[in-house]
């Protein structure tokens, strides 16, 4: 099956679509510096009032940032931070991808096939919509995986066993090879360990770093997969083959970073920096296509969708998706980490 295709100028003035692929350098930066200004807040917000209500809080808001640095090197991947393909990708992969352990251009190389295939039998990222809807069993086991940190641990596992290359390699192939999947996202994370280290906060690391990157970051990057292809009614419609999200304050702050719920237009126009994906979809949601979008209210809305198959045919599965998907993200320089988009 082939899916269709949209042009710009189906729903596009050329005025418009001038103005919703201009890519500002600055604006990329304000969101990164946004990021890393929410993380570095909730870390001194614990160093300054530690108990375990602030502690909750800043694993939510750092887990959902880390997720938001990830959908920036997404930005990056379109080349969509910076008109400047060198300034692009120097922010993409030094202040995005490398400290959550990713890495820009292999994943581009990877995540394009989806862009062209997408919902499609050789969309790589299938994998991650297919199973749906689930039981409500299912997706509690599910959770319960991600925020114990199982998931994390076997996708960073399988990451690091990637990276190591085979036993049987000599030594220095092994640590050529190393360095050539993780060496910059290791040295990235020795400087910000240093970096707290210095300022007298070095368990912020282990804490409020690694922590929500294996728990809470895992949780809401299933969810916005789910979002964005999960049972979507016509995976040959390019307006109802992947799905937009409305998202309150709470839910941009926790669970949905950086626009990333916006995902109908973004496959519409993937040039488009995210920053202007509400302006597509206010334009869309006034044309004549308005009633064909796949769009829903909320999170929980999709999560009912996802969630819908009876729970007396729930058939426990096994850890093994997470671990092959993790050996697949670690190929392609930490996909996972990107979950898919």
């Amino acid at each position: 099956m082939t899916a269709l295709r949209m042009r710009a100028r189906d729903f596009l003035s050329d005025d418009q679509l001038i103005a919703v692929r201009q890519r500002v350098t600055w604006k990329g930066i304000a969101l990164i510096a946004h990021a890393w200004a929410l993380i570095l807040g909730s870390i001194a917000l614990v160093a300054w009032w530690p108990n375990p209500l602030t502690l909750l809080l800043a694993v939510g808001i750092i887990g959902s940032r880390q997720l938001g640095l990830a959908i920036l090197m997404h930005d990056g991947a379109h080349g969509c931070l910076s008109a400047d393909e060198k300034v692009n990708l120097t922010l993409s992969q030094w202040f995005c991808a490398y400290p959550i352990f990713a890495e820009t251009r292999a994943y581009r190389r990877y995540h394009l096939q989806h862009h062209a295939r997408t919902q499609q039998e050789d969309d790589p990222d299938l994998v991650l919509s297919a199973p749906f809807p689930i039981t409500g069993m299912s997706y509690r086991r599910k959770f319960v995986r991600d925020i114990t940190g199982q998931t994390g641990y076997q996708q960073r596992k399988a990451q690091l066993l990637n990276a190591l290359g085979p036993k049987e390699w000599p030594l220095v192939q092994r640590a050529a090879h190393f360095w050539e999947k993780l060496g910059p996202q290791c040295a990235v994370n020795a400087v910000l360990f240093a970096g707290l280290a210095a300022a007298g906060v070095w368990w912020a690391y282990p804490l409020l770093w690694l922590l929500p990157l294996l728990t809470w970051q895992m949780v809401i990057t299933r969810i916005r997969n789910i979002a964005e292809h999960a049972v979507v009614p016509d995976s040959s419609d390019p307006l109802r083959n992947t799905r937009t999200t409305h998202a309150n304050f709470l839910e941009r702050l926790f669970i949905a970073p950086y626009y990333v719920n916006y995902h109908l237009e973004h496959h519409l126009l993937f040039y488009v920096p995210c920053y202007n994906l509400p302006r597509v979809h206010r334009i869309l949601s006034e044309s004549r296509y308005a009633e064909r979008m796949e769009v829903q209210p909320n999170y929980a809305a999709v999560l009912r969708l996802a969630t819908a198959r009876p729970d007396h045919e729930d058939r426990p599965g096994k850890l093994v998706s997470s671990g092959r998907r993790a050996r697949a993200g670690a190929d392609v320089g930490g996909d996972q980490a990107a979950g898919g988009f």
